[in-house]
């Protein structure tokens, strides 16, 4: 039987793209003076069907969930937090929260599982998988029917962006241990050392960068194996994690631009991309996070992103922060004069 993810991607509008690249030649500036701005609107009407692509319309979907590799110690602040932020999300008062009001973005919170439940709220949709994954180091985190729970969890997160209009989705995450998942199947799936890849997470010192380094070798060599990426997903991946390749796969499926977050939403568009390749022509990369290992993703993906901060605090703010540069293109290239309209001479 196949499942819904194995579906082929849509594929972008070659010709908006051509009528948008006319679009762009003929405006009054010199060509190419616009740097990344002119070949990112282009993209983006062949992704959006449109020669002039519009951001107005972004829903902003933040997965939570607890992982099991937390006991581990590779975090410097404890699982309850995740619980704790959750509520912070609901009430408007984290980093996300404060963006999306500002870009008058839809703004969806997603409870996968948390080990502090913080209950019902108004503004937190519960689709709870477990309480948290399992340990990966003596384990697989997830059984394959939680696998698909969180991939589906981030489908219906599309299908309800989709129905809402959303011209751009941005998918973002929550979770106390999960850089620790990202890196080690960041690790798995380019095949290389974990200490290339971990980095700080919630601001581990030194020491304690290099216990998460040992934590993830120890992992790997228990899973050791020439395992399917669905299947490293499933075995050192997070709730959260999957459903964010889930939004992806399901993003590229429906025809909606993604723009991606910093390194562990990277590590998801890497699973869904090595799943279906052609997952990549909707992906836009928003910012190159400071977390050690998000290079090697962004290069193995081809990606230059749009902004570097060195950002780490995730929950999609680095996306957040992108769409402001995205509608600025948008609106220069659909509000901008050409030469036969402004009356100004070529070159």
């Amino acid at each position: 039987m196949t499942a819904w993810w194995d579906a082929e991607p849509a594929r972008p509008d070659a010709a908006a793209a051509r009528d948008a690249t006319t679009r762009q030649a003929r405006l009054t500036k010199p060509p190419g003076s616009l740097g990344r701005l002119e070949p990112l609107v282009i993209r983006l009407a062949a992704l959006q069907g449109r020669v002039r692509p519009q951001v107005d319309t972004v829903w902003i979907a933040v997965f939570a969930g607890d992982h099991g590799v937390a006991a581990e110690g590779v975090s410097a602040f404890p699982q309850a937090v995740t619980g704790e932020i959750l509520r912070n999300f609901a009430r408007g008062g984290a980093a996300i929260s404060v963006l999306a009001r500002a870009l008058d973005a839809r703004l969806e919170v997603v409870d996968l599982g948390t080990v502090n439940d913080i209950g019902p709220m108004p503004a937190v949709r519960r689709a709870r998988i477990a309480t948290s994954t399992a340990n990966f180091c003596s384990q697989p985190a997830m059984s394959d029917e939680q696998l698909a729970a969180a991939l589906q969890a981030g489908a219906d997160s599309v299908a309800a962006a989709r129905q809402a209009g959303a011209q751009l989705y941005i998918g973002g995450e929550m979770g106390i241990g999960n850089t620790t998942a990202a890196a080690a199947l960041a690790s798995a799936l380019l095949r290389q050392p974990p200490e290339w890849l971990v980095g700080a997470g919630t601001g581990l010192d030194a020491q304690g960068v290099a216990h998460k380094a040992a934590v993830i070798a120890r992992a790997l060599a228990w899973h050791a194996g020439d395992h399917a990426p669905m299947e490293w997903l499933r075995r050192l991946g997070g709730f959260e994690i999957a459903a964010l390749a889930g939004a992806c796969l399901a993003a590229a499926h429906a025809g909606i631009p993604v723009l991606v977050d910093g390194f562990i939403v990277s590590v998801a568009a890497l699973v869904a991309v090595r799943l279906q390749p052609g997952v990549r022509e909707w992906l836009l990369f928003s910012h190159r996070s400071q977390e050690n290992g998000h290079g090697a993703v962004l290069d193995t993906l081809g990606a230059e992103p749009l902004l570097d901060l060195g950002l780490r605090l995730g929950e999609a703010s680095g996306a957040a922060l992108a769409v402001p540069l995205l509608r600025m293109a948008c609106t220069l290239h659909a509000q901008m004069a050409t030469f036969e309209e402004a009356g100004v001479s070529e070159a």
